[in-house]
Formats: C-alpha cells, structure tokens, sequence
C-alpha cells in the first residue's frame, strides 16, 4: 500500500509540473521564480530525478554523497555564470546528462561511488551555469536558494523512487526507468 501511494504521489507531482509558469522576480520574488526553474525544463527534471535514482541504485553513501555532489557543484557552475565565466556547449552537456546518467542506471554498471559523484558532478557544473544564465533579474542568491531546493526535491524523489523500485522489483525496474530517462533525453536532443 505504501508503495502504490508513494508512487501515486509522484505521479501526481510530475503531472503538475507542466503548469508552473517562468515566475516574475519583482512580482514573486527571486526565491520562487529560482525554485520554479528547475521544474519548468523536462531535461533538468529527468537529470536531477535520475541523479536521484543513480545513487539510490549504488547504494549507502552514494545515497547522499551523488546527489549532494550534484548540488555542490551546480552551485559552483551557478556562481561561475553570474561572474562572467563563459563555458561553451551549456545547453548540449545538458542534454548529454540526461542521456549519459539514464544509460548508466540502465546498464548498471559497477562504478564506485566517488566516480559517480564525479560523474554528476561534472554535469551539474553545467546545469549550475545554465540557471545562471537564466536568471533574468533575479537576485542571484535568492534565486539560488530556491534552484538548489527544488533540485534536492527532485533527487529526493529520484532516490525515494528508486528504493520503492528496488523494494519491489530488484534493479529492473530501475534500470527501465534508466532507459526511459535515456530515450527521453534522446527525444529532447532531436527536437523534442
């Protein structure tokens, strides 16, 4: 029962998702209108839920370590883009995350912990910088707090959903819902 409420919360969630509008900082504030952010692009939700489902997968540290490796790193990407730093291929890389991180749940493949952490690490950096550079006129650190919520929400409800899968199905359904992680990053890379 737990499990078919868990799931049907998520669902719910996700459903919702597409309502959520591109905030106005004066009117909302720059912590709404950054929280909103993430929410509002399928190619961040499905990296930052399948980050979730990638350490929930590895297990023990990696429940936490993957996902606040993400997070750390995003916020250093972020302050990158609102110094000036220019990084080429933002909107690729990205696109790439949700494709490279959906593969390596589907194949399951041995990786240690601490490379995982980099792995996503080294994506995150450029999902930070793409926040940065969407910002518009929002306050940059208000704005920040509320990307950085809403992404540890979306790991939260990877690795929530992630353990239910593995509860119930061993890594199978996991490694499914890699694939379709996959095939939904490849959809969004030829014009989706």
């Amino acid at each position: 029962m737990l499990k078919r409420s868990l799931l049907t919360l998520a669902i719910s969630i996700a459903a919702t998702l597409p309502a959520f509008a591109h905030l106005d900082p004066p009117e909302h504030g720059s912590i709404a209108a950054g929280f909103s952010h993430p929410l509002l692009g399928l190619d961040h939700i499905l990296a930052m839920v399948a980050v979730g489902l990638w350490g929930a997968m590895q297990g023990g540290r990696a429940v936490w370590l993957v996902p606040t490796a993400f997070i750390g790193t995003m916020a250093l990407g972020f302050t990158a883009a609102i110094a000036g730093m220019p990084l080429p291929f933002v909107e690729p890389v990205i696109l790439a995350s949700v494709i490279f991180i959906g593969m390596a749940i589907a194949l399951a493949l041995p990786i240690p912990s601490s490379a995982v952490a980099a792995m996503v690490g080294f994506f995150a950096f450029f999902h930070g910088h793409a926040h940065g550079g969407e910002m518009g006129g929002a306050g940059a650190w208000e704005f920040a707090i509320g990307f950085i919520v809403a992404t540890a929400a979306l790991h939260a409800a990877g690795i929530g959903a992630g353990l239910v899968l593995a509860r119930s199905s061993g890594k199978v359904l996991t490694r499914l819902a890699g694939a379709a992680t996959a095939l939904g990053g490849l959809y969004l890379a030829i014009g989706g």
